[in-house]
């Protein structure tokens, strides 16, 4: 690999991954619920909210003011069997993470559980059980089946925001901030950053807050938690359904030191592009990105700070449909709305490649969540 084609390749491995995959399947599940256009359909799709599909929860106005939210996350079967405790850990903290996404408190859990085995039921329960402690979140209910073929989990969290953080609330000329939690390490060989399972449990219920508390002083209204379609991909979802582009650059992302595993932005080798690669896709456990106004950006930073999280500049939302990366000198469009959509469709919904994603180029000027949810 020349040091002058570092990010070509990069970006086209996240295209061609299985977290921007999974996220596409989005647009089709929504296209399918839109159905036909006919009066039995739109009655049998249509919600109470004012918010379109898109964002991290679905989202329903409360009477007395404020909003209720609920999101869901179903996990994948490989994943609850090879590691059932913290896939029960996973689908619980997951969830949590999309509320505060969105500038909520959970209020309660549920779970729907399939298993073929007393063993795997076990340790999927202690999982969720764990989760619900170091979060401070009841589990109140849920559904199971332990005479099933294989084993599978799906959980859903209740919440409710004051103010809300929403995927449709970025404008050009936002300064896009991403904060990670950085006090974790690798969770084996997966595409995991594990900063929560040891973490004091009053601490992960401090860091989770903050995100309503931005809401509610007005600093943050623009952002949404980082997913399995990793930091990259979930600023795409972001600027999708604002209707924006964006430019940022790679080397300012939180990241981890080197000696834990983190990324080294310009090294020409095989092992520094798989660090890369990982760094890129990785659920971070704690990992937001916010579209903040530029005068809010430093506040919002320092309120991260205070919580020990690393919050960062990383580039600037702009008009257009482009999402552009640069590494040092180098810069390449990693996705043009314009030419085929992510999670929303638009005007190609195959798992296509855009043309203008292969080549560099200047910048130009998750369900109940979100239904089929982001």
């Amino acid at each position: 690999m020349s040091a002058g084609a570092m990010l070509p390749p990069l970006l086209a491995a996240l295209r061609a991954g299985r977290g921007f995959a999974h996220k596409r399947d989005i647009a089709r599940v929504m296209q399918a619920l839109d159905g036909d256009g006919s009066p039995a359909t739109a009655v049998a799709t249509a919600a109470p909210t004012t918010v379109p599909n898109g964002d991290d929860c679905a989202v329903l106005p409360l009477p007395g003011g404020g909003h209720q939210l609920l999101a869901i996350e179903g996990l994948m079967p490989d994943f609850v069997q090879q590691q059932p405790w913290f896939a029960g850990y996973s689908a619980v903290m997951v969830n949590l993470s999309d509320v505060a996404a969105m500038g909520g408190r959970p209020t309660a859990v549920v779970d729907a559980l399939w298993s073929a085995d007393e063993a795997t039921t076990a340790e999927l329960l202690r999982g969720m059980r764990a989760a619900c402690a170091q979060y401070g979140v009841p589990l109140v209910g849920g559904h199971t089946n332990l005479r099933s073929g294989s084993a599978q989990l799906a959980v859903a969290v209740l919440g409710r925001a004051e103010r809300l953080i929403s995927s449709f609330a970025a404008r050009p000329g936002d300064r896009l901030l991403v904060a990670t939690d950085l006090r974790g390490a690798w969770q084996g060989d997966a595409p995991f950053w594990n900063a929560s399972t040891s973490a004091p449990a009053a601490r992960l219920q401090a860091d989770l807050a903050l995100l309503p508390q931005l809401a509610e002083a007005g600093l943050v209204d623009a952002g949404k938690d980082i997913s399995m379609a990793g930091v990259l991909g979930t600023l795409l979802m972001l600027l999708e359904c604002s209707g924006c582009g964006a430019r940022i650059e790679l080397e300012r992302l939180p990241c981890p030191p080197r000696t834990h595993g983190g990324p080294d932005w310009h090294a020409d080798s095989d092992a520094a592009h798989a660090a890369r690669l990982r760094w890129l896709g990785a659920f971070p456990s704690f990992g937001f990105v916010l579209a903040v106004r530029p005068a809010l950006a430093a506040e919002v930073q320092a309120r991260f700070a205070e919580h020990g999280i690393a919050c960062a500049d990383v580039g600037e939302v702009q008009v257009g449909t482009r999402l552009d990366v640069a590494l040092g000198e180098e810069q390449a469009c990693l996705w043009d709305l314009a030419e085929s959509g992510f999670i929303l469709g638009g005007p190609a919904t195959s798992a296509t490649v855009p043309a203008s994603a292969s080549a560099s180029a200047p910048a130009s000027v998750e369900s109940a969540k979100e239904r089929h949810h982001a």
